[in-house]
């Protein structure tokens, strides 16, 4: 029971922590627009600091999340997703915007394993939380493949890459609440 209730609480707190941080550095960065600037740039100029020490948080409480949750579940598949997105979030910290190709491949790690861990986690917990993770995966995964053949939407490239990766986030915080809340059955 504790390893779900502390996998719960490191997804919870590593994407609430991210997303109030990331808000705060768009407050902080001058002329910084959420339609134009990809969210990646918070992690250049005058925010890095503050931004790529939370995006790499966040990659780790993920990592951690996922050994904690692995021991409850078993689904190596699901494990692996998991460690392979916080791995990425951390490379996208390591590497910031302007260090090509490391940032883009780390950021494309993140948001592909994370898409296809928020549709797997649909067989790994129960009703009405399984429909939410598969509307947010199926979002995340079907932005992702729009902001690669080059739509936005009318989003701007900013907008759509939030597209892809508040789902996520918004995922991390409701699978985490998810299993603090549930009991070992």
């Amino acid at each position: 029971m504790y390893s779900t209730k502390i996998a719960g609480f490191l997804s919870f707190l590593g994407a609430c922590q991210f997303l109030i941080i990331m808000l705060i550095c768009e407050a902080l960065y001058p002329g910084y627009s959420i339609s134009e600037n990809m969210i990646s740039d918070l992690g250049i100029g005058v925010t890095a600091g503050l931004f790529n020490s939370s995006i790499m948080l966040l990659g780790a409480m993920m990592i951690l999340s996922a050994l904690s949750f692995h021991s409850f579940h078993g689904n190596r598949l699901f494990s692996i997703l998991m460690i392979l997105t916080g791995a990425g979030a951390i490379g996208v910290g390591i590497f910031p915007e302007d260090i090509r190709p490391y940032h883009g491949i780390c950021a494309g790690i993140a948001f592909l394993s994370g898409g296809l861990s928020e549709m797997l986690s649909f067989f790994l917990i129960r009703f009405p939380m399984s429909m939410a993770a598969a509307f947010l995966g199926g979002l995340t995964l079907g932005c992702l493949a729009l902001f690669a053949l080059g739509s936005n939407l009318g989003l701007g490239p900013g907008g759509m890459e939030r597209m892809i990766v508040y789902p996520v986030i918004l995922w991390g915080a409701g699978f985490g609440g998810y299993l603090m809340a549930s009991e070992r059955r």
